[in-house]
């Protein structure tokens, strides 16, 4: 009898801790993406992460051998976007990193990174690019009473040495000194998966998010109302999960026991 999951037809995927760590491409990724290929099914790669363009993941993915086009992508940039056409704001301050900024700004949206009249909505992605000067311009924005968004809830990013913040520590930090907190965007909101599923055609029944993250990635799925794997390759381990009130459809330790499932082998 075949496994649930040889049904689906649309994979959602996170990547950082999913399908590689840093510029380390996990065992099984290469194969499994070939394989929803030959079942005539689609992968899209689903993050959190608002630092990099797409055009970066793809030149990233190229690096570890991965093609990829445009297509393949649904970031919280993206959502981010696609939340603030509808708001009609007249200035946003652009808290993020320059390709951040660039992504919005070639959207259509009217952004700024400077203090200056007319702003009415501060909105926050991941910065690595973070200076003192912006966290102290975002305090004297949250002074008044205007519309404060931020991409995605992660604490950090992964990385091969550990982990390092990421835009919730960063929205923390800021919730400290102003006592304002953002409205979230990305993961675990389901807004990146009804896209997904909008630009795909795809149905909730034919679709699974796969994530490392119970809070963000699982959380995604759970919300949107779609099956969800939980892998144990990333930031999340079996005691967070048996302390979670957010439970996954299913566990797998790795992307390569996936493939192994999906081809009848486990």
């Amino acid at each position: 009898m075949k496994h649930e999951l040889a049904y689906k037809k649309l994979f959602l995927l996170d990547m950082d801790g999913t399908i590689y760590l840093d510029d380390e491409l996990f065992d099984g990724a290469l194969d499994f993406l070939a394989h929803v290929r030959s079942i005539g099914g689609r992968y899209m790669f689903l993050t959190n992460n608002s630092s990099k363009s797409t055009d970066k993941y793809i030149e990233k993915l190229a690096r570890i051998g991965i093609n990829a086009s445009a297509e393949d992508f649904m970031t919280s940039t993206d959502a981010t976007i696609h939340y603030l056409k509808g708001c009609g704001h007249k200035l946003i301050y652009a808290l993020g990193t320059k390709s951040f900024r660039e992504q919005l700004a070639a959207a259509g949206l009217p952004v700024t990174d400077e203090l200056r009249q007319g702003i009415d909505c501060l909105c926050i992605g991941n910065d690595q690019e973070l200076t003192f000067k912006k966290l102290e311009d975002a305090c004297i924005l949250l002074r008044d009473d205007i519309e404060y968004v931020a991409t995605n809830p992660d604490w950090v990013c992964p990385t091969w040495y550990g982990s390092v913040p990421d835009c919730g520590s960063f929205c923390e930090m800021l919730y400290r000194a102003t006592g304002k907190r953002p409205k979230f965007i990305g993961k675990p909101q389901p807004d990146m998966i009804y896209l997904a599923l909008e630009k795909t055609g795809y149905g909730k029944e034919d679709s699974v998010v796969i994530g490392d993250r119970l809070y963000t990635d699982v959380a995604s799925g759970v919300n949107a109302s779609i099956c969800s794997i939980l892998v144990l390759s990333g930031e999340a381990t079996l005691d967070d999960l048996a302390e979670s009130d957010v439970k996954p459809t299913f566990v797998f330790d790795n992307i390569r026991q996936i493939l192994n499932v999906l081809e009848g082998k486990e």
